[in-house]
């Protein structure tokens, strides 16, 4: 299995934990209409199903759209779906529009399906899926998928019982895609993106909702070494030095790199770092845009948590620095989805800059990788020198050892 998070400062391995509900965190007890809390005097669920923890949603805080704009919004949603193709090939910046507004919670399960083209893939592949879950699949990922069921959002409704209908659900997205995919197999960032598609949709169609997303989203994210997200955190460091100078100098002179603190946001698409609200307006924008929205967002993160002098000596070490990365105590704005998503559109960052720095970072890797391999080349050829009693030898043997 491909390991999702690199080991953290205090030694742990990125292992999710579960949450447990904080004083500061835990929901109220809402009544029902007839001002009763229920025969199990329970604390009442936020709208998306959490009792508690970093996703639940205080429903008085919550800002909510008029029932007026909603309908009208769901019926421009639903005479898209009527004419799906022709929006997308003639009218695509009119649908990036309104998924950049949100899409209506009543359709959002079918408008991602739609936008990934996950709904067209399985109608072409009736049966596999079922086929899937009658094989037993690879021991090594059955046994990691299982340790990991009740670690995905212990606080939601769906996944509070252990081997209950949300988990065994759970169960089968994974292990049907580690049978789909058996190179790549099981990697644990791909557990809380099965969850969240759950969430709102049949087990069925999250499944392959997931594979459309590694198959056309984030290629190459969850294979063995995590190459495609490193270079990706190559492209949004480049991308920072543009966006924001003084806080690439500031990571940069700490050499804080970005494996250490994006992998995360990316391979689980932020479902673990960003309250609820934002990473469902976040997952909108993001099956229809792409990973650019994750780059914008990453950014916003970055800047919004250390810009400006006063941030910036706050995190004097290497170590503070990451820690405010964690955001286990999400800044105001953070919280504000208008904020993030106003502040991502305004950076400055065109989608020539990220096609530009993505090749300027394949060149630089390339270059490194050669360099590396006629470094080992001509160690090879030191290495017989030496053997044959050339006087070479000797230098090449303490370069070796330094």
């Amino acid at each position: 299995m491909a390991m999702a998070y690199p080991p953290s400062s205090n030694g742990d391995h990125g292992s999710p934990v579960k949450e447990s509900i904080s004083p500061s965190r835990s929901p109220r007890k809402y009544s029902d209409a007839n001002g009763s809390l229920g025969d199990s005097g329970a604390p009442a669920t936020d709208r998306y199903g959490f009792l508690g923890g970093n996703q639940y949603t205080d429903p008085d805080a919550e800002r909510r759209l008029p029932q007026e704009t909603l309908r009208k919004r769901e019926t421009k949603w639903l005479d898209m779906f009527i004419n799906w193709d022709k929006w997308m090939s003639k009218r695509f910046k009119k649908v990036k529009e309104r998924c950049r507004k949100g899409i209506p919670p009543s359709l959002r399960a079918r408008a991602w399906q739609h936008l990934c083209g996950s709904n067209f893939t399985m109608e072409q592949n009736k049966g596999v899926f079922e086929d899937y879950l009658k094989r037993q699949g690879d021991p090594k990922c059955i046994d990691d998928i299982n340790k990991d069921l009740d670690r995905q959002f212990p606080l939601h409704e769906m996944f509070l019982s252990k081997g209950g209908v949300g988990q065994e659900s759970l169960f089968e997205v994974l292990k049907a895609y580690s049978i789909h995919r058996p190179v790549e197999g099981y990697c644990q960032a791909q557990a809380p993106i099965a969850a969240l598609l759950l969430m709102h949709m049949p087990v069925e169609q999250a499944f392959w909702c997931l594979v459309a997303i590694c198959d056309k989203y984030l290629i190459g994210y969850y294979s063995l070494g995590l190459e495609a997200v490193q270079l990706d955190g190559d492209v949004l460091f480049g991308l920072l030095k543009k966006s924001s100078p003084t806080v690439y100098k500031h990571m940069r002179n700490q050499n804080i790199e970005p494996i250490m603190y994006m992998t995360e946001w990316f391979m689980c698409v932020f479902t673990r770092t960003l309250p609820w609200t934002v990473v469902l307006r976040l997952w909108d924008q993001f099956l229809c845009e792409g990973v650019k929205v994750l780059f914008r967002v990453g950014l916003v993160l970055l800047k919004t948590a250390l810009e400006g002098q006063e941030k910036l000596s706050q995190c004097p070490s290497f170590f503070d620095t990451l820690e405010r990365l964690r955001f286990r105590n999400l800044l105001p704005e953070l919280q504000d989805e208008e904020y993030i998503f106003r502040e991502s559109l305004r950076l400055g960052i065109t989608e020539r800059d990220m096609e530009k720095e993505h090749l300027k970072q394949i060149k630089r890797r390339k270059a490194a990788r050669e360099a590396k391999e006629k470094e080992a080349l001509s160690s090879s050829h030191g290495g017989s020198d030496v053997r044959g009693g050339h006087t070479g030898g000797a230098d090449v043997r303490h370069k070796r050892r330094t």
